[in-house]
């Protein structure tokens, strides 16, 4: 009996001793696909990568290079652990050995000499119990996801519902939402006072979207006065923001921070930071950040679009007036936010302006792609991710070029096949940083150096050096691109690359 799922499991069998490989391997390879590693050093290799591929590490603990232990470290360091189970079969039985492999996270531990059917009863235990617990976590990532999914789709149903008696394009909501976005990731990079993060940028984002919503309540027949408000018409008007605040009041789980940004948003929206606002005249920091990003977006939103009562100004234009305190007084810091991301800003707006007309097509068609329900969203990438590495391997395999790639996390290198075999190094080097032998090859700290400085707007960097190929010093340029993480701030998380001879570049020109 195997495991019912559809898939064939892979097992990864790490163990000096290649009649103990066999052994392994005639008795379960019937069942599995089974991939063996000589010592620890390729064993975490392996993990490294096809850390999604394996199903099971069956692991011996004496091995030169990296023993069972050290591969159990590296599995616990880089979280491996968590998702790739590891049964441990060894001649060592002493409790102190055996008490160490649990602590270190084994799932199981097998002591030799084995019996048959005991191995394949264990190996079987361990992989349903595994992918239960798989499903399991795959359930509650969808559930979450749908949940997510839910509460924007709701958020932007009365947002539209606010624009569409306001008789606006509903363009304001989405302006308002990615602009907030973008004002916020730029003052996160530039100060720690108000402790933001990817969450709370999207909190903030996603509350912004019902800043309006008190409007719901003004008549239509001033909501959408085409003239000059009247100085009663005007008072009634700025009533919205008092209207949101209260309906954010009635909302169950106030202690829920969506609904705080909310309730702050709709209130302070229309507060500026000289006191000169509505409807409470606070001043400066008395205003949470979350009005202050919402007000000023709001302003240049409302400057550049078309309104009933006025055409729509320049993005230029639009800066001017502000930043000349037309439009009433932001907080400095925030000003500066907005030129800095003034380009993106300009382009987001003109995106969101021709593109979202075509959002409905787009979401219909990714809700067409969601109805296949024998994947889960976290199976969908998986999937996906295999098949990226998959076209990768293969061209990284038929180069003759030296391409590599390295990682930070965890600190690896991999070399193509035949960049390996011209510089007299393995494929896969784990901590390339520690000991001689790398340096000595092409010497790759000034490279480190140079790619830890690069941005993610300007990547690339160029190094000439010398390196042993073939057993012998030759000039080389070595061409590599930085990879940046989508955090905010960006973080640096490895390089990929090819190294060129240049007098073979040379003689090509």
């Amino acid at each position: 009996m195997v495991p019912s799922d559809k898939q064939r499991y892979t097992i990864l069998v790490a163990d000096d001793s290649e009649m103990n490989r066999s052994i392994l391997r005639s008795m379960l390879e019937e069942s599995y696909d089974i991939i063996e590693a000589e010592d620890g050093l390729q064993a975490v290799a392996l993990l490294q990568q096809m850390e999604q591929e394996i199903s099971l590490v069956l692991l011996d603990i004496v091995m030169p290079n990296m023993d069972g232990f050290d591969v159990l470290s590296a599995m616990n360091k880089y979280e491996w652990i968590t998702s790739v189970p590891v049964i441990m079969i060894s001649a060592e039985n002493t409790r102190e050995f055996i008490e160490r492999a649990y602590d270190m996270g084994v799932t199981d531990y097998i002591s030799r000499p084995f019996d048959m059917m005991v191995v394949r009863r264990r190996v079987i235990n361990t992989l349903m119990l595994y992918a239960k617990q798989r499903r399991l976590a795959n359930m509650v990532n969808e559930q979450i996801y749908q949940k997510e999914k839910v509460n924007n789709l709701m958020i932007s149903i009365l947002s539209h519902i606010v624009e569409f008696r306001n008789e606006e394009s509903g363009l304001h909501v989405l302006h308002i939402q990615t602009m907030t976005e973008l004002l916020l990731k730029s003052l996160m990079r530039k100060t720690d006072k108000y402790k933001l993060d990817r969450e709370t940028i999207n909190l903030i984002s996603n509350a912004s979207t019902l800043h309006d919503v008190g409007k719901i309540g003004i008549p239509v027949e001033i909501l959408n006065k085409p003239g000059k408000f009247t100085p009663e018409e005007f008072a009634i008007m700025k009533g919205h923001s008092q209207m949101g605040a209260e309906m954010m009041k009635g909302v169950p789980f106030q202690d829920e921070p969506l609904v705080r940004y909310a309730y702050e948003i709709c209130r302070w929206h229309h507060e500026r930071y000289d006191g000169r606002g509505y409807p409470d005249g606070l001043v400066g920091e008395d205003i949470p950040i979350s009005a202050q990003v919402v007000a000023l977006a709001d302003v240049y939103d409302a400057l550049t679009s078309e309104r009933v009562y006025k055409p729509a100004h320049s993005h230029e234009k639009a800066l001017s007036m502000i930043l000349n305190g037309e439009c009433g007084t932001f907080q400095p810091l925030l000003l500066e936010c907005l030129v800095e991301s003034s380009d993106i800003i300009q382009r987001e707006m003109a995106v969101d302006t021709v593109a979202r007309g075509d959002q409905r097509i787009i979401e219909n068609t990714a809700t067409e792609l969601a109805q296949y329900e024998e994947l889960s969203s976290a199976d969908r990438t998986l999937h996906i991710l295999e098949y990226e590495r998959c076209k990768y391997r293969f061209f990284m395999d038929m180069s003759k070029d030296i391409l590599f790639e390295y990682t930070c996390d965890p600190p690896m290198l991999a070399l193509s096949p035949w960049g390996a075999r011209r510089l007299g190094l393995e494929e896969s080097i784990v901590d390339p940083h520690i000991g001689d032998r790398l340096q000595d090859q092409i010497g790759p700290q000034e490279l480190r150096d140079l790619l830890r400085h690069t941005t993610p707007e300007e990547p690339i960097v160029e190094y000439r050096c010398q390196a042993r190929l073939d057993g012998q010093n030759r000039p080389v340029r070595i061409t590599s691109r930085a990879m940046w993480s989508s955090d905010e701030p960006p973080q640096y998380t490895g390089a990929i690359g090819k190294v060129a001879e240049c007098e073979e570049e040379e003689g090509a020109s």
